[in-house]
Formats: C-alpha cells, sequence, structure tokens
C-alpha cells in the first residue's frame, strides 16, 4: 500500500524549519499541494525570517507546488485570510497540521505571567484559530484531516515548562471533542507528541548522535499517516528516532462508597482499591465516566445506597 496525497491540499504551520518543514516536503513529494506558513524567528517567537520561502523553492526544485504564508496563528483573521486565499488558489484545504509553537521555559514561581499568557497563545489558541478557520469547509467537502501537537511535557510533565505543558494537554483535550463533532463529516482529528531534534530543543545539551537520531525526518512517517485518508481518528500517538507508541487517558473501575463512608478517611482506606488498573478503561468520550460510576454505584445497590 502506497499512501498518497495526490489532489490534497494541506497547510502546515510553523514550517519553515523542524518538524513543520520535514511534514511540508514529504506532503509535497507524495503530491500535495502544501501552504508552508512560518512567522520566522526564533524559538522563543521573537524575530522574523524568510525560512517558508526558502521550503517553498525546496518544493518546487523537487518539482511540487507550494506557496508561502507569514501569517501569525495568534491572529485569527490573518488564519481565516491565508485559509481563504488557499481556497481562491487550490480550490479547497483538506490536510491541516497545527505545529507552530514557541518556548518561554522558566519554573512557575520565576515565571512571568506574560510568558505563561504568550505560550499558551501561540500553541493552544493558535491551533484553535487555525482549526476553525478550516472547520466549516472541511465539514462542508465532507473530508479533512487535523493534526494537533503535544508533547511529553503536556502528557507527563516536564520541570520548568508549566506554560507549556498545560497548552500541550490542552491541545489534546481539543483533539478528543473535535474527533467526536468531526465524525459525521469525515473529519479526523488526531494529536502527535513528538520527539526530535530542533530549534526547540537544540541547547538542551543532547549528544550530537542523539540530536541527529532524532531527526525531523523520523516524525515525518507518523504524522503523515494520521493525516491520511484511511487515519484512524481520536489517538494520541508518539514518534521519535524511528520509534512510534500511542498513549491513553484511561479510567479505572473504581469504588463507590456508601453514604456514611463518603468521608477524607473513607477515600483513605479503599486508595489502593480506588488507583487499582485492574479493568481499566480508555474512553472514548467524557460521558464514559458517568457510566462507570454507575457501574460502581450498581454494586452498592444504587443511587438511594
Amino acid at each position: 500500500m502506497t499512501i498518497s496525497f495526490k489532489d490534497r491540499v494541506a497547510i502546515v504551520t510553523g514550517a519553515g524549519g523542524g518538524l513543520g518543514r520535514a511534514y511540508a516536503l514529504e506532503l509535497a513529494a507524495r503530491g500535495a499541494k502544501v501552504v508552508v506558513n512560518d512567522l520566522g524567528g526564533s524559538r522563543d517567537g521573537t524575530g522574523h525570517s524568510d525560512a517558508a520561502l526558502k521550503v517553498v523553492e525546496e518544493i518546487k526544485a523537487a518539482g511540487g507546488e507550494a506557496m508561502s504564508n507569514g501569517g501569525s496563528v495568534t491572529e485569527y483573521e490573518q488564519m481565516v485570510e491565508m485559509v481563504a486565499k488557499t481556497k481562491e488558489a487550490w480550490g479547497g484545504v483538506h490536510i491541516l497540521i497545527n505545529n507552530a509553537g514557541i518556548l518561554r521555559d522558566k519554573s512557575f514561581a520565576k515565571m512571568e505571567m506574560a510568558d505563561w499568557k504568550l505560550v499558551v497563545d501561540v500553541h493552544l489558541n493558535g491551533s484553535a484559530n487555525c482549526t476553525k478557520a478550516v472547520w466549516d469547509m472541511m465539514r462542508e467537502q465532507t473530508y479533512g484531516r487535523i493534526l494537533n501537537t503535544a508533547s511529553s511535557t503536556g502528557l507527563f510533565g516536564n520541570f520548568g515548562q508549566a506554560n507549556y505543558g498545560a497548552a500541550k494537554l490542552g491541545l489534546a483535550g481539543l483533539t478528543k471533542t473535535l474527533a467526536l463533532e468531526g465524525a459525521k463529516y469525515n473529519v479526523r482529528v488526531n494529536t502527535l507528541a513528538p520527539v526530535a531534534g530542533t530549534r526547540m530543543t537544540e541547547d538542551l545539551g543532547m549528544p550530537e548522535m542523539l540530536f541527529n537520531a532524532l531527526s525531523p525526518e523520523n516524525v515525518a512517517p507518523m504524522a503523515l499517516y494520521l493525516v491520511s485518508e484511511d487515519a484512524p481518528t481520536n489517538m494520541i500517538c508518539g514518534a521519535g528516532a524511528g520509534a512510534y507508541h500511542a498513549a491513553y487517558i484511561t479510567l479505572t473501575p473504581g469504588v463507590a462508597l456508601p453514604a456514611d463512608e463518603r468521608t477524607p478517611e473513607g477515600i483513605a482506606a479503599v486508595w489502593d482499591q480506588i488507583i487499582d488498573r485492574t479493568g481499566e478503561i480508555v474512553p472514548q468520550s467524557g460521558g464514559e465516566q458517568s457510566q462507570v460510576v454507575m457501574a460502581a454505584l450498581a454494586k452498592i445497590g444504587g443511587l438511594g445506597a
């Protein structure tokens, strides 16, 4: 089986370098027309560059079709304009990869709220802006593939990245709701947590051999699969150095307590049972938590217990 993107139009944000560049190049190599969006600048979001133009030149030199866009993902109107120009040029948008991001790393004690707000604005609100700009079009054409970029920091935590982690886990939550809302319109939405050596990670002091192994090109296969025609939906996947995996948000069966035991002491007494993962599930929607609650209550005689 060969996965092709012929006759597909893709927008990749933050595509002037690193992961976004790798995604854009590979999508174009497989036949997609690609909008290379990049505001440019350094990893903290300052400065400007012509990085997007260089990636477009690479794509065209290889025989592909691409155009650049310098809009900021934090400005909704600019994203709407980008999508409108894309539709005018190529007829629609089938794929969106929300990849743009910045870092403002500090421990929470030392972090200024301006750094908190900017990182959340770029990663979480920026992805929402881009997605909202294509959402109605994808629903109307009954086809869309959207990939949000999470992080191990969002899924599992990392010292000094409270702003980044909050935004990244927020994107996983956005994905899960949009996957449900887009299902009947054939709009599939997934989350990717990449591990890659890019400008975002270049000064972390990792050995050169590891930095090279963590090339963006080793993440791109998972990204492209998750925006392909036969992609799954509502998944959280990871990729790095040629290793690929999935992450899940699970729910244990838990314990229901009789009315006279519903105290902090009662919780402490059954804590080991509450966190016992035997029989845990992977909910596909928020409503399944209510089902787990009702199942636990049934064991002690229902709501009247």
